[in-house]
Formats: structure tokens, sequence, C-alpha cells
């Protein structure tokens, strides 16, 4: 595992093990680089972004942030998930339902004093296009609505990378359409690493730049989103994307 790259500015991830859940995936992210994680029910990407955010302990892996080692089983090296700096947006959102929108944020800025955690907090939310609704308990707000909470919290952390697991599951298609939107919008607000699992294909066409294709725990295929939906390496890989017989595939 030691040939990943140990510094420089953005993601490398290598993770490896044979059970108890498969994974064989190595990837890397650029700042301002959205890559996208595709393929069905079980194949590994939620657990790729467990294993990055420091939820999950693979049994052979390395990650390295920024230049810093966050993990390196070779050597024993694994930082704890609370000084990761990583937000992260889960597909239920995990909003607190008993506190509101402004206390959800102000949960992810414990290091500051309470006034300076109250105008933080506020900021996202503005940022979010969320002013008025600072008040309200996640019962009381759209799905687009508390979406926008979560991204907010989850920007709260100051984080290095960000990582979206089905962001968009949970709305309509017309908020889906102007929350893709606002993430572009974001994203060249704050340019950083971002890892999208999804597994609509339009939100990958529209907002990724690369894609990873996985299937089993193991990455079939890398690259540029128009490159891999063109040219699937394989059949498994055309598959995978519910790609026609008629669609290309290299031989």
């Amino acid at each position: 595992m030691s040939d990943i790259a140990s510094a420089g500015a953005g993601l490398a991830v290598k993770l490896y093990q044979e059970s108890p859940i498969a994974l064989d995936a190595e990837l890397s992210v650029a700042p301002g680089e959205i890559v996208a994680l595709v393929g069905p029910s079980g194949s590994g990407k939620s657990t790729i972004l467990r294993a990055i955010a420091g939820l999950y302990l693979p049994a052979l892996g390395r990650i390295v942030c920024n230049g810093s080692v966050w993990l390196d089983r070779e050597i024993g090296i694994s930082v704890p998930a609370r000084d990761r700096r990583v937000g992260m947006m889960f597909q239920s959102y995990a909003l607190f339902p008993h506190l509101t929108a402004i206390e959800n944020v102000m949960e992810a800025l414990g290091d500051l004093c309470p006034k300076e955690r109250d105008g933080q907090a506020r900021a996202l939310l503005a940022r979010m296009h969320l002013e008025g609704l600072e008040d309200r308990y996640p019962a009381f707000l759209s799905g687009g609505q508390q979406q926008r909470v979560a991204v907010a919290r989850a920007l709260a952390r100051r984080p290095e990378i960000l990582l979206l697991d089905e962001p968009f599951s949970a709305v309509d298609r017309v908020t889906r359409r102007r929350l893709r939107r606002e993430l572009g919008d974001l994203r060249r607000a704050l340019p950083m690493p971002v890892i999208l699992v999804t597994h609509d294909l339009d939100d990958v066409v529209r907002l990724a730049d690369r894609m990873c294709v996985l299937h089993g725990g193991r990455i079939l295929q890398t690259g540029a989103v128009e490159e891999v939906m063109a040219c699937p390496s394989s059949e498994t890989v055309a598959e995978l994307l519910d790609l026609s017989n008629d669609d290309p595939v290299s031989g």
C-alpha cells in the first residue's frame, strides 16, 4: 500500500480487504473536483465514504488528505473521525429532530464560543438560502430545505473534503435540479475535493468531473464521465451503467 501519494493537495485513497465487506478501491480527488461513485446497492460506495470519514476501519488501506496521513494500516496510523476535517452529508440528512435548523448547524461548531457559533451558523444558513428559517425544526422544513441545513452543518466543520451520500434521493425532480445548481455554485466558491455517491446517472453527468464504477467492492473503471459513458471497459461496466447493446464497448 506504500505506493500511494503521501503529499500534495487533494485526497488519495487506497483500500483493500477480503472480508467481511470486500474492498479493492483506489481513487484520488483534486481540490475543486467532484468524483462520483456509481454502482448497485452493496457495491461498497458508502463503505468507502465511511472509511474516509473514519467511521469504518478497513483491513488494509492508506488515506492521505492534503498531505496529512489519516490512515495507514501498515504503520498503525488511524486518525479518529472527530479529528478528520470531513464534511459528510448522509442520505437521510441525519438532522436532530429536537433541534432547530440553527441549532443543528451549531452542533458542528462546538469549538467556538456561543456567540461565534450563532454568527457562523447564521452565515452558513444564509449561504444556503435559508434566511428566516433558522428557528424551524426539521419536521417543518421541506426536503430541499432539510438538505440545505445538512450541507450547512457539513460545512460548519470547516472541512477539507466533502462527502455526499445520495444527497438528492429524498427530493422531487424540481428541487433536485435547483440543488444541483446550488452544489455547483458551492463547489466553485469552496474548492475542495468532493465525493458524490449516487444511483442517478443524471446527477453524475450534470455534476461530476470523473466517475468510478464499482461492483462487489471493486472499482472496475475510473475516468472522465463522458469517456466512461461512451466507452465502458467491459460488458459488466456497460450493464452497471444500464447502457444498451448499441452503446460502444471497448474490447
